[in-house]
């Protein structure tokens, strides 16, 4: 299994080193523009390989040529947010670091898994996926995953018990349409709405919409990356192991799939549209996306958020896709 990682920053790295430790890959590729920087890393990292045990080789390049043959290839290349920014301010910007980021890695590994983490989220993936011109089985974002995360967490903060108490899943788009699922949410199997009153519930999932600004506001420069690397490492487990996208109570959601930013052929009523949805993953990347009973609302907050970013992709598509002019 080789898995190349775009992009060196500390959201790279930090996933390159637990993709590295995570003992599923034989070859971890690490690329980045800036010279040296890629190189550096990879040996730093492979000179830890005595230390915590693992045996994966990580190899740094400031090129295309060595992630040759990849299974998956994840693109976090793009800016970062800085503190008032919106993650649709980075949208012309990184469109462009992106697009020319996939037709570099499909040139070279044709067949390969695509997971896109740079910012705005679904705009960039169905930007990938245009340029790619991977089945779009093949091209997903993350995003869900990591929205779920923040949503476990301050649920159960709140309510004052373990991480492993909480089940909650998130879906929509990763920004101000992001939707999460207050009707399947449980704490310690009681539910969300038993265990916590609407004024608590609705300030957690606020605060969950802006989980990334909150630490972009407190970091002043740069963007949060631990939390998104190991969202980004469940996935890329997933489907190098072929482990049908369920994530485990240990690392996330118990019985509930995990969310990523798919591409939606009438699941949910909705068509044509890259979107946070439940998915199963394997080694063709999306098997299935799954169609949860959601209530009204959430059916309608999910309708909402698609025609908002679907308008988004197609005008990033058309600016930077295959048939724009430069």
């Amino acid at each position: 299994m080789k898995i190349t990682v775009v992009g060196a920053g500390f959201y790279g790295s930090t996933l390159a080193q637990r993709v590295a430790e995570g003992g599923y890959a034989g070859e971890v590729v690490l690329t980045d523009v800036v010279a040296g920087r890629a190189q550096g890393l990879a040996l730093d990292l492979m000179q830890s390989r005595a230390l915590v045990g693992f045996s994966t080789r990580v190899v740094g390049t400031e090129g295309y040529e060595q992630t040759a043959g990849s299974d998956i290839c994840v693109i976090t290349a793009g800016k970062p947010r800085q503190p008032g920014m919106t993650r649709a301010d980075l949208t012309a910007t990184n469109a462009a670091i992106v697009a020319d980021v996939t037709r570099r890695l499909v040139e070279c590994s044709p067949e390969t898994v695509l997971i896109v983490v740079s910012n705005p989220l679904d705009e960039m993936t169905a930007l990938a996926a245009s340029v790619s011109g991977l089945d779009t089985c093949r091209v997903m974002g993350q995003a869900g995953v990591l929205d779920t995360a923040r949503f476990r967490h301050f649920l159960a903060e709140r309510a004052g018990v373990g991480i492993d108490e909480v089940e909650a899943l998130t879906l929509g788009s990763h920004g101000e349409t992001m939707v999460s699922l207050t009707s399947l949410a449980t704490i310690s199997g009681v539910a969300l709405a038993q265990a916590m009153t609407p004024d608590v519930i609705a300030e957690v999932v606020a605060r969950t919409r802006e989980g990334g600004a909150e630490i972009v506001a407190l970091l002043k420069t740069g963007s949060a990356y631990y939390a998104p690397a190991a969202a980004a490492e469940v996935m890329l487990r997933a489907v190098a192991t072929d482990e049908s996208g369920r994530v485990d109570t240990a690392a996330g959601q118990g019985r509930l799939p995990m969310a990523a930013s798919v591409y939606l052929d009438g699941q949910y009523g909705l068509s044509g549209v890259y979107l946070g949805a439940p998915v199963r993953l394997g080694r063709s990347g999306v098997t299935e996306v799954v169609e949860l009973a959601l209530d009204a609302s959430e059916l309608e907050a999910l309708r909402v958020a698609a025609e908002a970013v679907g308008r988004r992709q197609r005008d990033v598509v058309l600016a930077f896709g295959p048939g724009a002019m430069r």
